[in-house]
């Protein structure tokens, strides 16, 4: 799939509503933006595989807006036998990732939530910028965990994420 109305249809098909449908769109608008600059700075990523992960990472959505949304969008795109990569983006972009213990905790099942790639990173690192379809600071999304009573570990790791790609 190289192609974001094909993303975009995906979304449709599966039911997600259109304020996750335009929410998609702006994270993934801002993930090629960070990509791009930091592709200036000599960090190079597939920026295709970032827009169409962008534009997919809430696929699962589409059936629950709960944190198992990860879980069920990368079902979905099994599912649909999407690329891999895409997969592990969608499965990946809670906040800066949720561990195997914290996943079971979380009750969702024992496995890596945790961004790897840079590809995965930046999908995630845009996702936590981004409420509905307004962009925010990492400060801003601190807050708005800690309002959530988030773990500290979690928010942490939000932090060190964006302390990682650097860019914004």
């Amino acid at each position: 799939m190289n192609s974001r109305a094909t993303a975009l249809r995906i979304l449709e098909d599966a039911g997600c509503s259109r304020n996750v449908i335009e929410h998609c769109i702006s994270v993934s608008d801002l993930a090629v933006d960070i990509a791009r600059k930091l592709s200036l700075k000599g960090k190079q990523s597939d920026i295709e595989l970032i827009e169409m992960g962008g534009l997919l990472h809430d696929l699962g959505r589409s059936r629950t807006h709960g944190i198992a949304h990860a879980v069920a969008g990368a079902v979905i795109a099994r599912e649909l036998e999407l690329d891999e990569r895409l997969v592990q983006i969608i499965k990946r972009h809670i906040g800066a990732g949720i561990s195997a213990e914290e996943a079971v905790t979380l009750g969702l099942p024992e496995d890596d939530y945790m961004p790897r790639t840079i590809e995965e990173k930046i999908v995630a690192h845009a996702d936590n910028l981004i409420v509905g379809t307004r962009r925010i600071t990492i400060e801003e999304r601190i807050s708005l965990m800690k309002e959530k009573n988030i773990n500290i570990e979690s928010i942490k790791r939000v932090r060190a994420l964006a302390n990682e790609i650097g860019v914004v």
